[in-house]
């Protein structure tokens, strides 16, 4: 059995553990061992192809297959030196206050956060694009919310020397998105802090002075991607002070679960909430440039009915699996791909006893997921809305998963849409969906009876023991969590350094 023994143990390395692992770095410079277990691999620059085949497997989570137990959903969460930052597009939003408002978690304030958002946006470069940057696909979006009578928002980005590939979701081959994996990571190393990657820790237990953790340390298969973890391969005993557990909504609920930590804890797991999304595209006449530029520049959100529509590309596989039906019809939507328009819809769904997450005897996660009325509502209307977006920028024709017959024409779009496109045609298995932003399992509270952790991060009756990802939100953020993450891991950075002398 290998061992080590460290000051501060870091559970993953995404926008939470880096964020964390930044912060201690003063810690390192004093002498102290600071260790971040990353289970994905380390990529070189030169291995990020953009190749839709060859990238999922390198940076997701299987292969961003994961499926919830009923198989109606795949949850697509990073698995890499980065985490999810990897790949996912750079938008860059701050919590709204209602939303932390609304949470109602004593000790926490919207001020605060957006305090320590403002950090994160100088040190990661993000900015709004400038017109001469914008592809066609994200005016034809603007063009369309005005003809429909809406007003989209502009994503601030965390880029910087974007050459406009249009692949960060496989991870950008220029190195121009400012994850924690390009700044983070790399400027807590340059201090003395160790990240390992292809490191997965199954279990922690109180151990003499903290806390042990049981790890296994994986060799690359052959022909895979990435580069070998610096630790020789095989199980390891880690030893440490304190540890923070940032594996994402999934991985930390699992973890803490896997430890046994459940039984004192009767919400771990609980409250897990996501962006159920789907793609919908819209024919046009002549080409569309989408392909060239960042993706993701602009989006509607409608807090009244809850949902997000969002720009975006997706390559011809991708694009193929939202397509609802089999036959020419569908196959026609993939023949006219240089034609099409792209909107990712976003539902936001609400924290719900019946969505969870636990582990199967083997200590795998499984994620529980049904999709309440509320979320079927928001769907259609969110479809709705994207439909008239279509239309109104010119589009022959709309492909919406929620409509029965699913092809809309222009005739179409000024008439019958509330009855074309309704909930009752949402049949969970028949139309593909993606879920985005996993949160909740590890919600931050009061005490132990209706959370896991405080608003510090800390583990209710585990003095040695926080939570720094996603996983502490007790209730869906609404947009994307990256920024409010940061912000979140930063407090528990600080809590540690208040705590270690």
């Amino acid at each position: 059995m290998n061992e080590a023994r460290v000051d501060v143990l870091v559970v993953g390395s995404g926008a939470g553990g880096g964020t964390v692992a930044a912060r201690l770095a003063p810690l390192a410079r004093e002498g102290r061992r600071i260790l971040v277990l990353e289970q994905g691999p380390r990529l070189e620059d030169r291995e990020f192809d953009g190749s839709e085949i060859t990238m999922p497997a390198a940076l997701y989570e299987d292969g961003a297959g994961f499926l919830t137990a009923d198989g109606t959903m795949t949850l697509a969460f990073g698995r890499a030196y980065g985490g999810s930052t990897v790949v996912y597009t750079g938008t860059s939003l701050d919590p709204p206050r209602r939303v932390i408002e609304g949470w109602d978690v004593p000790g926490l304030e919207h001020g605060d956060l957006v305090r320590r958002t403002a950090r994160y946006k100088r040190e990661n470069g993000v900015h709004l694009l400038p017109p001469e940057e914008i592809n066609e696909n994200n005016h034809l979006f603007v063009e369309g919310c005005r003809a429909a009578g809406y007003e989209p928002g502009q994503f601030p980005v965390n880029l910087r020397g974007c050459r406009g590939s249009s692949l960060c979701n496989m991870g950008c081959p220029n190195g121009a998105k400012q994850g924690t994996h390009r700044v983070q990571l790399p400027a807590a190393e340059a201090d003395g802090v160790e990240v390992v990657t292809r490191a997965t820790v199954l279990r922690l237990r109180e151990g003499s002075g903290g806390a042990e953790a049981e790890v296994e340390v994986a060799a690359p298969a052959p022909g895979e991607k990435g580069l070998p973890s610096t630790w020789t391969p095989g199980p390891w005993r880690v030893r440490a002070e304190r540890v923070v557990v940032a594996g994402g909504a999934v991985g930390s609920s699992a973890l803490l679960l896997r430890s046994g930590f459940g039984a004192a804890l009767p919400r771990l797991g609980h409250g897990f909430t996501c962006h159920p999304a789907f793609i919908l595209v819209g024919e046009h006449a002549t080409p569309v440039t989408n392909d060239v530029g960042h993706p993701k520049s602009f989006y509607l959100e409608s807090e009244v009915e809850g949902w997000v529509l969002e720009t975006c590309m997706y390559p011809p596989v991708v694009t193929a699996k939202n397509l609802t039906g089999l036959g020419p019809e569908a196959a026609s939507f993939v023949e006219a791909f240089r034609h099409l328009q792209m909107i990712l819809v976003l539902a936001c769904d609400d924290a719900v006893d019946g969505n969870r997450i636990e582990v199967d005897r083997a200590g795998r996660p499984v994620v529980h997921y049904h999709f309440s009325p509320a979320v079927r509502e928001r769907m259609a209307a969110a479809t709705r809305a994207a439909a008239r977006i279509f239309f109104g920028a010119g589009a022959v024709r709309v492909h919406a998963p929620l409509a029965d017959p699913p092809v809309l024409t222009a005739a179409e779009a000024t008439r019958g849409l509330d009855a074309r496109i309704h909930p009752r045609h949402f049949l969970p298995g028949r139309t593909s969906v993606s879920a985005a932003h996993l949160m909740g399992g590890c919600g931050m509270g009061t005490d132990a009876i209706d959370s896991v952790t405080d608003s510090r991060g800390r583990v209710h009756g585990v003095p040695w023991l926080r939570v720094a990802d996603s996983a502490l939100f007790p209730d869906s953020v609404e947009i994307n969590p990256y920024l409010t993450v940061m912000a979140l891991a930063d407090r528990v950075a600080e809590g540690i350094l208040e705590e270690l002398p």
